[in-house]
């Protein structure tokens, strides 16, 4: 179920520019890890450097965002560095057999839990057989 329709998945992290025709910013894809369990989808977003207070989780039209601006807060002068710290932001299409009003979120130590709860019409039910004539 999840797969079909969840996109950016295990694609290139370097930092990329959001609607080039649009926008010129700078921002990193968080690395994401989707797993389907049987209550729903969790999601789980490494966002190093984030802070709650600028993350940002929005469900709109089928469509979940997650965006998150990020500070420098090392002490001293930058000597050497690999890790480049820039906004985060990505998107994923979520499935209709998801209840979006049914999502949780958490934010502990720079990964973001999102929990997705599956509706009510796609979680599997027994169906009861009757004996016919009784």
């Amino acid at each position: 179920m999840a797969n079909e329709r969840m996109n950016q998945t295990g694609e290139d992290r370097n930092v990329q520019l959001r609607e080039e025709t649009r926008a010129s910013e700078k921002y990193l894809k968080p690395a994401v890890n989707i797993l389907e369990m049987e209550e729903g989808l969790k999601l789980m977003a490494d966002m190093p450097g984030a802070d709650k207070g600028t993350l940002n989780v929005n469900m709109e039209k089928g469509i979940l965002t997650i965006s998150a601006e990020v500070k420098r807060q090392s002490r001293g002068k930058q000597f050497y560095t690999e890790f480049e710290l820039a906004p985060y932001y990505r998107q994923f299409q979520i499935p209709e057999s998801l209840d979006h009003e049914k999502t949780s979120a958490t934010f502990n130590n720079g990964v973001l839990t999102l929990r997705i709860a599956k509706a009510e019409i796609a979680k599997p039910r027994r169906i009861e057989i009757k004996v016919a004539g009784s």
